[in-house]
């Protein structure tokens, strides 16, 4: 019987040679993904999508790569996204089902932000844990053939990730790396945490051999709950406080000023996730009333 050889190139003929991943983004990750096609042309082939409305307001979206012929079928693709209201999320979604049921090769969901990981428990019932429902949404979507990973940074609750099950798995990653060089230069000497569980969150990556470790709490006194200092020598140091996300900022705020009370030479801050709802960074900016940060530091999580 005569053997059968398939003439078929092998899609990692060169080991050492990274396959070209096929780039696609939501309307507010475009520019990034623009930028990361153009600096990397070996790596991400970007693939424009059309995020438009019908009159009635539903979905009229139109994915990149499918014309004039299917650039999408058997290769690795990758979606940028941004779950920064419902809308979009939903949008979002609907392109995650039809990617994965045209034959591609692989899914990654790349998410910065996690809009929804601090909502995941209820103390009233009838109330919704968004956690657990969008994790129903992604564990319940198509399988290409193998799981779609699901990339975040700064997950705010870490268990967030075991409520993924099925065709969705969590691969977390943390933006402190993009902290550390900027930190040299400005001469920062001692990071503090705002309260135990950011101290546990992020305290390892930190060397304590070149930062002093601050971790503070707030303690009741009478009525009120303060800010005390319970680990750490914050006098004549340069710090920053370290966090995954800010909304008001109010702990944030009251850790700082703390800290300068208590002798700190400067005061700055690095959140992963600025979220700022209803521009409550002016507040952090000059002459604001909470102006206490030698800088403030964030990224571009939430386009």
């Amino acid at each position: 019987m005569a053997e059968y050889t398939s003439n078929r190139p092998r899609a990692y003929s060169n080991p050492n040679k990274r396959a070209i991943r096929q780039l696609l983004a939501a309307e507010a990750c475009e520019p990034m993904a623009r930028r990361m096609a153009a600096e990397h042309p070996d790596r991400f082939k970007f693939h424009p999508t059309t995020w438009g409305k019908f009159p009635d307001g539903t979905d009229k979206i139109i994915i990149g790569g499918y014309t004039p012929t299917n650039e999408l079928a058997g290769e690795h693709v990758v979606l940028l996204c941004s779950f920064h209201n419902n809308d979009v999320t939903w949008s979002q979604f609907q392109v995650m089902i039809v990617l994965l049921q045209s034959f591609i090769e692989s899914l990654t969901v790349v998410l910065p932000f996690y809009p929804v990981g601090t909502m995941e428990r209820v103390v009233t019932e009838g109330e919704v844990a968004t956690a657990a429902t969008y994790a129903h949404l992604f564990s319940s979507l198509p399988s290409c053939g193998r799981p779609t990973r699901l990339i975040v940074y700064d997950l705010h609750t870490l268990q967030n990730r075991f409520y993924l099950h099925g065709n969705t798995v969590a691969s977390l990653h943390t933006t402190v790396p993009c902290l550390i060089p900027r930190l040299e230069a400005a001469g920062i000497d001692a990071v503090a945490f705002p309260d135990d569980g950011a101290a546990k969150r992020f305290k390892h990556m930190f060397d304590s051999d070149v930062y002093e470790i601050i971790v503070c709490g707030k303690v009741r006194d009478g009525d009120n709950r303060v800010v005390t200092v319970q680990d750490g020598d914050v006098n004549d140091k340069k710090v920053v406080i370290v966090d995954d996300l800010v909304q008001t900022g109010g702990t944030l705020y009251e850790c700082g000023a703390k800290l300068l009370d208590l002798g700190a030479a400067s005061v700055s801050a690095f959140v992963a996730h600025g979220v700022f709802p209803r521009e409550a960074w002016k507040r952090f900016a000059r002459g604001g009333d909470r102006d206490v940060f030698d800088t403030f530091y964030v990224t571009n999580s939430i386009p």
